[in-house]
């Protein structure tokens, strides 16, 4: 039950108010003047302040003030007579939710008051989401609460303290180079260089000259000579991202490398020590390269001593609610938007279940800071979406394998059979997830479950 704390300094209103209220759920705290409730707010958690405007001592803007600079987030109404309307356009510019003119109607502010403790429902649920994901499921800027994350997780504790080279798979926008520097921040090279290269990025020519560097004159335009990302990293961390991209002529010098430790400049003759710890990255399969022979096994082998394998977003929809959580606090605060996005709306929490997001925690990142620019509200909707996203999250939701001759008893059974078993699926089988998707009661699915005669189906996935 929220808590409405009501500031007047005419008792008898501030007694009328707490019964309208509390008639209507809520549970009520009063005071008489500005300092009174600031002192009842610093012992008592309050979902809202419904204040007056005129007040002696301190008057309802010093008291917003007061207020906001302790919970920015938390609503103020403001009540106020005809002849202070001002005085509460003011204080809706520091932040008051509304104000409302005596004498109102006691439904249009209890309208009001569930509106405003609603958004601030949402703002808490998000704020502790936020903590849960900063305490729990964040490591290094890496997001995650999914059983594949916790293990990503456990393997670079492991790793970072050791110099072993390490090869991270996963499709684009998983976060590979995020694994890198985590890998990196907690090693006992984290002092030192962190050099990143997108293997895919230059031509074959360049990427040589970047990675090895050159000596003066070695080719046109070399009027100097130039250090190479290995002399640059040395005694910190190489980061090579997309190396299945390596021509065969290049995986052959970085072979070398990793046995020697050596390198030699285009152009030069003089080998040069580096010290330093690898890590590749590659959305390809590089078993299956060595297999149409596009990349030496010698290498491969090379570089996998240590695999971490991150899974694509839509095998691990546990990460979804801490991701989302995590890009509308960065976004918000960077783009200092007005009023501050805190949440999402459910369709909108619904549409993000479903969507097969092809492009990984990256697209999901895209789509929440364009939401953030668009939304004229606290909580984003559906409308500030981008509309090829909508189309695309709708387009999963089509019935598909209904009988053409099927009457419409039969159809809705096997829609929602078939509903059932891909909101299972998605769910990885964890029920209380499956009927959350489902926006249906866990003991609502266990029935439906049973009548569908699924149970065999879950036991044996």
């Amino acid at each position: 039950m929220e808590t409405i704390l009501i500031v007047d300094d005419e008792k008898n209103y501030t007694l009328i108010l707490s019964a309208v209220l509390e008639d209507a759920g809520f549970e009520t705290l009063t005071a008489n003047s500005g300092p009174e409730s600031l002192d009842i707010l610093s012992r008592s958690d309050v979902d809202l302040v419904l204040t007056d405007m005129k007040m002696p001592a301190m008057d309802g803007i010093a008291l917003l003030e007061c207020i906001k600079k302790q919970d920015s987030d938390l609503p103020v109404i403001m009540m106020t007579a005809h002849g202070t309307v001002e005085k509460a356009v003011e204080a809706m510019q520091k932040g008051a939710y509304t104000y409302i003119l005596k004498p109102f109607d006691n439904e249009q502010l209890v309208l009001y008051v569930n509106k405003a403790v609603s958004m601030y429902r949402v703002v808490k649920e998000n704020r502790e989401l936020r903590s849960a994901v900063e305490d729990r499921y964040s490591f290094h800027n890496i997001i995650g609460k999914s059983k594949a994350m916790r293990n990503v997780f456990q393997v670079i504790r492991k790793v970072a303290p050791a110099s072993a080279t390490v090869l991270i798979q996963g499709a684009s926008g998983t976060g590979k180079e995020l694994v890198a520097r985590a890998l990196h921040v907690n090693s006992p090279r984290k002092d030192k260089p962190f050099v990143a290269v997108n293997c895919s990025a230059l031509t074959e020519t360049l990427l040589e000259s970047e990675l090895f560097g050159h000596e003066k004159g070695a080719f046109t335009g070399a009027v100097s000579m130039k250090k190479g990302r290995f002399e640059i990293a040395d005694s910190g961390t190489l980061f090579l991202d997309e190396i299945g991209e390596l021509s065969l002529d290049l995986q052959v010098k970085l072979l070398r490398v990793l046995q020697e430790r050596v390198i030699e400049r285009v152009g030069g003759v003089k080998p040069v020590s580096v010290n330093i710890r690898l890590i590749a990255a590659t959305n390809k399969s590089l078993k299956e390269e060595v297999a149409r022979g596009s990349f030496r096994e010698d290498l491969f082998y090379r570089l996998n001593v240590v695999p971490i394998t991150l899974p694509p977003l839509r095998e691990r929809l546990e990460d979804i609610r801490p991701l989302v959580s995590h890009f509308i606090g960065k976004y918000s605060e960077e783009r200092n938007t007005e009023p501050p996005v805190t949440g999402i709306d459910r369709e909108v929490e619904r549409l993000f279940y479903e969507y097969d997001w092809p492009g990984n925690v990256r697209e999901l990142e895209n789509v929440i800071e364009r939401a953030i620019v668009m939304s004229p509200e606290a909580i984003v909707q559906v409308s500030d979406l981008p509309k090829d996203f909508v189309d695309n999250a709708h387009s999963t939701l089509h019935m598909d394998g209904i009988p053409l001759d099927a009457n419409l008893y039969d159809t809705l059974a096997l829609v929602e059979r078939n509903m059932i078993i891909r909101a299972l699926k998605k769910a990885n089988y964890v029920q209380a997830h499956a009927a959350e998707l489902l926006g249906i009661g866990k003991s609502g699915l266990n029935q439906k479950i049973k009548k569908y005669k699924l149970l065999e189906k879950i036991k044996g996935r």
